[in-house]
């Protein structure tokens, strides 16, 4: 009997594949822990809530923090997600050197809609175990806001946030690390 394993990637070799083109300019991939993911496919409820979350972050933020979207963020060594939005700290460069490392990102944020479970059960761990301090979820199948913070990891060795809170459409929320500014969720979510 053979027994076979998948090869896993790590964030040189993905980031060479990309430089070769070896993904073609519509594939929507990422790196997960050494696999290739194909990202799910955004509804129109993902775009407006994209959009409207973009525009609301952006007011807030003015120049004390950068704000960036679908962009790359290193998780050594094996993982190179692009979540929705990173609020990462101030860096002279924006970055050019190197994507943001964990130690570097103030608030992650998914929007979820096809990709709900998956930015539950499979990022939600992984940014736990980078050490993300605070990790937001904009579900909108259930149309809340669902909030984590503080990473742990349990007996069994799986990670997690020991708070998750969940805020309403119609409440507003402050930013972590910055508590003099609060986002209205109704400018966010779809009436």
């Amino acid at each position: 009997m053979t027994i076979t394993t998948a090869k896993r990637f790590t964030i040189a070799e993905y980031d060479r594949l990309a430089e070769l083109r070896f993904f073609g300019e519509d594939d929507r991939v990422e790196l997960i822990k050494g696999e290739i993911i194909c990202m799910a496919s955004k509804g129109k409820p993902h775009s407006v809530c994209s959009t409207r979350l973009f525009r609301e972050l952006f007011k807030l933020l003015a120049e004390r923090a950068i704000l960036r979207g679908q962009e790359p963020i290193i998780i050594p060594d094996f993982s190179e997600p692009e979540p929705d939005f990173i609020i990462a700290q101030n860096q002279d460069d924006d970055y050019l050197d190197a994507h943001p490392s964990p130690n570097d990102i103030l608030l992650l944020i998914e929007i979820s809609d096809f990709s709900l479970k998956y930015d539950q059960e499979v990022k939600l761990p992984l940014y736990a175990e980078a050490g993300i301090s605070d990790y937001w979820i904009f579900n909108l199948v259930n149309n809340c806001l669902e909030s984590y913070s503080e990473p742990y990891q349990d007996l069994q060795g799986k990670f997690g946030y020991r708070r998750k809170v969940i805020f309403l459409p119609n409440e507003s929320v402050y930013l972590p690390r910055f508590p003099d500014l609060v986002l209205d969720l109704s400018k966010v979510f779809s009436r």
